[in-house]
C-alpha cells in the first residue's frame, strides 16, 4: 500500500513541511531509512539521523526545530511515538488477511457458544460451557478450560492456555505460552516437614484491552479471583501470583514477578526484573527501575523507587555515589588504623 504525505497528515492531523505529494511503502528505523520509507523521531538522543537520513516522511513532535537542512518531508504532530503507533495498527489491519471459520481439526464442545466472524485454528480444545465472543481469533494449540468467558476481538496465539471458569474482557491479546488460571502456588507445611496442598478454587478476570507477552503466567486466586484491571500490560516472561490485583493502565516489564496477594494501584510502571514481595500495596502511579526489590507496602502516589530494598530514587543516586567510593573510604579506613596504632605505640613508650 503507498500512501501520500498529504493523506498521512491528514489521518494523523499533522502539519506538513516539505512535499504533500511524496509517496511512502513502508515504515523504518530512522538510521535505517531508505526512499520510499517512513520514519518517526520522539526520542532527542536520536536527532543526529534525521539530516542524513534517506527516508521520505518523518514523524516529529511539534516543537521539533532543525539545525540543519533536511531532506525529507517532516509530518508535525502532537506526539511522533503516539502517532506512529497509530499508522502501524492502521497499516496492520488493512494488510493482514482477515480469516474466518473453525477448522475442521479444532475440538469444540457441543455446549460452547462461539461468537460472529470468529477464528479457530487446527487442534485448538474449547471445552464445554465456553463463551467466545464475536471476531476473537485463537490459534493452533490453545486449550480454553470449562466455562471460560472469552469477549469481543480477543487474539490469542498459538499454545495458549486458559484454565477453567476464567474471565477474559475485549480486545485482549495474548501472546503464545500464555498460561491463564494455573493453580497459585499455594501449600501448608505439616508437622514431618512436607507440604500440603492447598486447593485454589477461584479463578482468574481480565478486563478488557489487556494485552500479556509471551510465556507470561497468571495464576488463579486460591478463593475469589486474582484480577487484571483494564488496559494492563504485561511483556514476556512476567510471573503474577494468586489473588494479586492489577490497576488500570499499569505496564510491567520483562522477567517481573508479583507474590500472592499484592494490590498494585494504577499507571504504575515496572522496569525488567522487579520483584514484589506478597501482601503488599502499591499505590497509584509508582515507578520501580530495573530489578528493583519491593519488600513493603508503598503509600505515596506517583514515586520513584530503585535497588534492593527497594528505596526512593533520590536516595538510591546519594548512595551509589558512596558505593562507588567504598574501596577508597576503606583504604582511607585502614589508613588511619595504622596511623592511630602507631600513635597508640608511642604514647605507650613514654
Amino acid at each position: 500500500m503507498e500512501f501520500t504525505a498529504q493523506q498521512i497528515a491528514d489521518f494523523l492531523q499533522g502539519k506538513i513541511d516539505g512535499d504533500p505529494d511524496v509517496t511512502v511503502n513502508d515504515f523504518a528505523k530512522i538510521e535505517e531509512g531508505k526512499k520510499g520509507t517512513l520514519c518517526f523521531l520522539a526520542n532527542p538522543k536520536y536527532n543526529h539521523y534525521i539530516y542524513d537520513t534517506e527516508a521520505s516522511i518523518i514523524l516529529v513532535n511539534n516543537d521539533f526545530i532543525a539545525e540543519k537542512p533536511i531532506s525529507a518531508t517532516l509530518i508535525r504532530v502532537e506526539n511522533a511515538y503516539e502517532a506512529v503507533a497509530k499508522l502501524l495498527t492502521f497499516y496492520e489491519q488493512n494488510t493482514e488477511s482477515q480469516h474466518t471459520g473453525i477448522s475442521q481439526l479444532a475440538f469444540v464442545a457441543p455446549t460452547a457458544k462461539i461468537g460472529k466472524n470468529a477464528y479457530i485454528e487446527p487442534f485448538v480444545v474449547i471445552n464445554e460451557g465456553v463463551e467466545i465472543g464475536d471476531n476473537a481469533k485463537i490459534f493452533a494449540r490453545g486449550t480454553i478450560g470449562k466455562n471460560t468467558k472469552i469477549g469481543d476481538n480477543a487474539t490469542i496465539f498459538s499454545g495458549v492456555s486458559i484454565y477453567k471458569d476464567c474471565v477474559i474482557g475485549n480486545n485482549c491479546i495474548f501472546h503464545s505460552g500464555v498460561i491463564i488460571g494455573a493453580d497459585g502456588f499455594g501449600f501448608a507445611p505439616t508437622e514431618d516437614g512436607s507440604y500440603k496442598k492447598i486447593p485454589q478454587l477461584g479463578n482468574v478476570v481480565i478486563e478488557d484491552d489487556v494485552e500479556i507477552g509471551a510465556n507470561s503466567t497468571i495464576d488463579r486466586a486460591t478463593m475469589g479471583s486474582t484480577i487484571i484491571r483494564r488496559g494492563v500490560k504485561l511483556d514476556n516472561l512476567i510471573q503474577i501470583a494468586h489473588n494479586v490485583e492489577i490497576g488500570e493502565n499499569t505496564v510491567i516489564a520483562a522477567q517481573s514477578g508479583v507474590a500472592g496477594s499484592t494490590k498494585i494501584g494504577k499507571n504504575c510502571m515496572f522496569a525488567g526484573q522487579v520483584g514484589v514481595a506478597g501482601h503488599l500495596t502499591i499505590a497509584d502511579g509508582t515507578v520501580f527501575g530495573a530489578q528493583a526489590g519491593v519488600a513493603g507496602s508503598i503509600k505515596k502516589q506517583n514515586s520513584v523507587y530503585q535497588g534492593t530494598p527497594a528505596i526512593p530514587i533520590n536516595i538510591f543516586r546519594r548512595a551509589s555515589v558512596a558505593y562507588k567510593s567504598l574501596p577508597e573510604l576503606q583504604n582511607t579506613i585502614f589508613q588511619l588504623e595504622k596511623r592511630i596504632k602507631e600513635l597508640e605505640e608511642k604514647l605507650e613508650k613514654r
